[in-house]
């Protein structure tokens, strides 16, 4: 078993096993097991990372052998520059998710840490498989752990929340089924992905093959204007729930873009990038308005990552390197910000039980360590230089002004009103004197949320401060990917 299926299966068996402990009598043991199966899942990672070598397109550390001989389908893995960081990224989150779990969730725990040990190994098949129906078996399984995880854990909304997500996302995907049994047999009787990059599609076929995967992706992500599922979900999902979704589940949908769409029908990509970045923009600027006017904290940072997401669709479909790195430098950075806008939102819900931001005001008072967090995190959203959500705007800004001066003036004012709903927010629910008694009341964050919180404050700073290791590792692949969208004609 090489690394990628280790990064796979170790925390969908440690899932399995917290399944059996079953009895909420052995919570302790439960917590322990699912904190060492998360651990252990991220530190398989580290050996992928001091293995991977930058100067190459290829796809590394890869595994094949058959699944379903009949059909030609393989059990085959490997990461380049593109997937590579969604591996140790999903791994990472899955532990702090654990931690934040730790006490807040009290009735059946192992089924709760369980379920999210079992999404961690299947997203990161997601990033991994390299057959084309192994990824879609992996990207139409994690609905099921997800799915499960706010329909018991949520709030008192759960279950339209939870039949919202899953139809959404079901729905869009059955089109790309189709668009890979087509692929199946354009390319006489072959699923391997890289196979069917450098099949010669007509302009008919690419462009039908582009929109099928629109349909998928596009939920996934999501993009406007099929982003209406994601506030509900996000209001109603245990704060475990709203971190993971937030911080990988949507980046499946934008790696598929550049798994799929722009290499497989590369014409097409470029004839309707026009389509890709109008509705990018729209994101990025109506979606930015919107957030401005929501009174609920969730809602607020839910749709700031919809707007945020407009970044990584927009810098892909610009065609150049700094779009599309920064794109993929985004999707990292997203991770990070919004697992912790999300989990900061989680510890002071947990606490008052409200959402709502007229419900604070003065936090600082009597929460300063948290409020010294949730500034940082807030900064990061804003994209202040030096955090990590600052890199990969850039990116994308100076890539859509190296295409087109005026989409790159309409990207960078997103950043206004990116500012402006996210240090709204911190003002009225952290600044000033204290509101009420529920904040006279508060205590400040202890040992295991402060530890929760640093890990992810460290990657923050981290990547904003030094963000050539993460850039790195895309460069070659990017280049690669590139030069395949631009060299295709039409045969």
């Amino acid at each position: 078993m090489g690394l990628l299926s280790l990064a796979i299966w170790m925390p969908i068996a440690f899932g399995i096993i917290l399944l059996a402990l079953g009895r909420d009598e052995q919570v302790r043991m439960v917590r322990y097991v699912a904190l060492i199966g998360a651990v252990a899942s991220f530190l398989v990672t580290l050996p992928i990372y001091s293995g991977f070598q930058n100067d190459t397109a290829a796809m590394q550390f890869v595994e094949k052998m058959p699944w379903l001989d009949r059909f030609n389908v393989f059990y085959h893995l490997g990461v380049d520059g593109i997937s590579f960081w969604f591996v140790p990224l999903t791994a990472f989150i899955t532990v702090i998710v654990v931690i934040a779990g730790w006490e807040v969730i009290t009735s059946r725990v192992n089924q709760y840490m369980g379920a999210f040990l079992i999404l961690s190994g299947l997203m990161v098949g997601v990033f991994s498989a390299l057959d084309g129906i192994l990824f879609y078996v992996f990207f139409e399984a994690t609905l099921i752990p997800m799915y499960l995880i706010i329909g018991i854990w949520g709030g008192p909304n759960k279950i339209y929340a939870a039949f919202k997500f899953f139809l959404y996302t079901l729905l869009g995907s059955l089109l790309m089924l189709v668009a890979l049994i087509f692929l199946y047999t354009k390319s006489g009787g072959s699923f391997d992905i890289q196979a069917w990059h450098k099949l010669p599609l007509e302009a008919g076929t690419q462009t039908l093959l582009f929109f099928a995967f629109f349909a998928a992706f596009a939920v996934k992500v999501p993009m406007w204007p099929v982003h209406t599922w994601l506030p509900d979900v996000h209001v109603e999902a245990p704060t475990g729930g709203s971190a993971v979704l937030a911080a990988i589940m949507l980046k499946l949908g934008a790696y598929g873009f550049l798994r799929f769409s722009m290499p497989i029908a590369p014409d097409a990509a470029r004839e309707y990038a026009w389509v890709m970045v109008a509705l990018s923009l729209i994101a990025v600027i109506y979606v930015g308005l919107v957030a401005m006017v929501q009174q609920d904290m969730k809602k607020l940072v839910a749709y700031s990552s919809v707007a945020h997401m407009g970044f990584v669709t927009l810098g892909f479909f610009i065609f150049n390197d700094l779009g599309v790195s920064g794109g993929l430098v985004q999707m990292i950075a997203h991770g990070f910000v919004s697992g912790a806008m999300f989990l900061s939102i989680g510890v002071l819900y947990d606490r008052v039980h409200s959402r709502e931001i007229a419900s604070y005001g003065g936090v600082v008072n009597t929460m300063p360590k948290f409020a010294a967090f949730a500034l940082l995190f807030a900064m990061a959203n804003c994209g202040l230089p030096g955090t990590a959500g600052f890199v990969g705007e850039w990116m994308v800004i100076l890539g859509a002004i190296k295409a087109n001066f005026w989409i790159g003036l309409a990207a960078a004012s997103a950043l206004i009103f990116g500012a402006a709903y996210t240090l709204w927010m911190f003002k009225r629910v952290y600044l000033g004197a204290v509101a009420n008694d529920d904040v006279k009341g508060l205590s400040d964050i202890n040992a295991r949320e402060f530890v929760m919180l640093g890990l992810l404050a460290v990657a923050v700073l981290y990547m904003g401060i030094f963000p050539k290791p993460f850039t790195d590792v895309m460069d070659v692949s990017v280049a690669e990917l590139l030069k395949h969208v631009a060299l295709s004609k039409l045969p």
